[in-house]
């Protein structure tokens, strides 16, 4: 725990062209400690100017990253890995004290899944093969997959490490170069990445981290004419601005968005496998995971046990201090906690029954720190804005169902597609409400159980694209069709 508490106020730098750097305006802004609502370091306020270096940087890069060797480029992303492993201790307390989430979430979730980013990917590359289509006697088509050039890649804030390496990790071994931006709500393990990267011995400019808000370093990435594509994953109104930023100059775009995730709970299911499952899908990292499953649909039958249990293992589970065994932690900044807040309130007067919940806690010891007790909330119809606009917090409204068909008409009611949940014993059923609901995934009897080979992403408004496994190769390379006549 001596690493979680230690003062740091350090300022950040940016990694560009093998160097961390500060910012061409040498200026700053603050970053918060969510646990304790108080700054603990610096962060880069970078411009176009710092993004315009990182490019040329990665331009400068991409003709020796990419005619490297398949094994040398896997090499070099193994023992990256093999440090993310190493410094796992000292990465999740730095994501822990960034974000706000408890402890034990990010040294069993986080770190690991970062550090399996790159270690999947770099073997991945190992064994991705093309195509090629036989015409008979007259001619032979392949296909060559080849690296496009510099990938810009902006990631969220809530699984910080995780997402940013999930989508610099293809990127690279597909023989890219990259100009990354990480939240600038949750900086810190981009800039300790940095770090491990000079380390590992990455090449210089072949990964550039830039620092800074979305509307200056972000807005200058999606901008920038040598940048050809771009990885986003946020908020689906930044995703409209980016699809219409970057459409006019042709980019390739994978965006992944925002999603207002149903949880369709059957009467014949595993009643207590469901509601462990169920506690975790609703509440992990304080609600902040766009796969959470933030409307509960349940089967009449089973509503008013289902009601009671939950409200009660909800009241049970503990808010507290990241460092300590808590449930929840802290939410990730002080507007983001008023802006749940303000949902709650909402739902109030879309006649909402608050059944647990709905308050900021105060923690003894981190009075100012950004806490809220985990909510639920009957009584709403599926048309009702808490029901229909993402709140991404630690909120979860349940509702009645009577029948299979009225669960997948309120299950699909929102503009959102990205994740659902199923609960049920009938494997008929199970294989027709997967079929029939609009996400782009559905998890039967469980919920974030998650095969790094499998596409990940939405339909609707939750997204364009499909990251993980080889669609992200397929993503981050053009293809190129070559017939050779016999």
């Amino acid at each position: 725990m001596a690493c979680y508490f230690k003062p740091l106020m350090e300022k950040l730098q940016n990694y560009i062209d093998g160097k961390l750097i500060a910012p061409k305006s040498n200026e700053y802004f603050d970053n918060y400690d969510p646990a304790s609502g108080k700054v603990y370091s610096l962060i880069p306020d970078s411009s176009i100017e710092d993004v315009a270096l990182a490019t040329a940087a990665a331009k400068r890069a991409f003709p020796i990253w990419s005619k490297m060797s398949i094994q040398e480029r896997s090499d070099i992303m193994l023992k990256i890995a093999s440090l993310i492993e190493e410094r796992s201790e000292e990465l999740a307390a730095a994501e822990s004290r960034d974000n706000g989430k408890p402890l034990k979430l990010a040294s069993t979730v986080d770190i690991p899944r970062a550090q399996a980013n790159f270690h999947f990917y770099g073997t991945g590359i190992l064994h991705w093969a093309s195509e090629s289509h036989s015409m008979g006697d007259l001619a032979l088509n392949y296909t060559l997959r080849e690296p496009i050039g510099v990938a810009g890649c902006i990631s969220p804030w809530n699984l910080p490490l995780y997402l940013f390496s999930w989508k610099i990790a293809p990127a690279l071994a597909t023989g890219n170069t990259v100009v990354a931006k990480p939240s600038e709500v949750t900086p810190y393990t981009a800039y300790l990445l940095s770090k491990i990267c000079i380390d590992a011995g990455l090449p210089d400019g072949v990964l550039n981290i830039v620092h800074g808000t979305g509307p200056k370093a972000g807005a200058a990435i999606i901008e920038h004419d040598d940048i050809p594509m771009i990885s986003f994953t946020g908020g689906t109104t930044t995703g409209e601005w980016i699809a219409r930023a970057a459409a006019p100059k042709f980019k390739k775009l994978s965006l992944e968005l925002g999603g207002k995730n149903p949880n369709i709970i059957f009467a014949d299911c595993d009643f207590e496998e469901m509601m462990k499952t169920t506690l975790r899908s609703s509440f992990a990292n304080q609600g902040q995971i766009c796969l959470c499953g933030s409307r509960i649909l349940v089967e009449r039958s089973i509503y008013d046990r289902f009601r009671t249990e939950f409200v009660s293992r909800v009241k049970d589970l503990k808010v507290g201090h990241p460092s300590e065994q808590v449930n929840l932690g802290a939410v990730v900044s002080k507007p983001h906690m008023e802006k749940i807040l303000s949902y709650i309130e909402i739902a109030k007067t879309e006649g909402g029954t608050v059944l647990c919940g709905g308050e900021r806690v105060k923690v003894a010891g981190h009075e100012e720190g950004y806490y809220l007790a985990p909510t639920v909330i009957e009584g709403l119809d599926q048309s009702c804005r808490t029901n229909q606009e993402e709140i991404f917090g630690p909120v979860v409204t349940i509702a009645p169902f009577d029948s299979e068909e009225e669960a997948l008409e309120m299950a699909n009611s929102t503009k959102y597609g990205l994740a659902s949940s199923v609960w049920t014993s009938d494997l008929k059923r199970a294989h027709r409400v997967a079929k029939d609901i609009h996400a782009g995934i559905c998890w039967v009897n469980c919920w974030l159980l998650r095969d790094l080979r499998t596409p990940f992403g939405g339909v609707k408004s939750s997204g364009v694209g499909r990251e993980g496994g080889f669609e992200a190769f397929d993503f981050f390379t053009e293809p190129k069709n070559v017939c050779i006549r016999y």
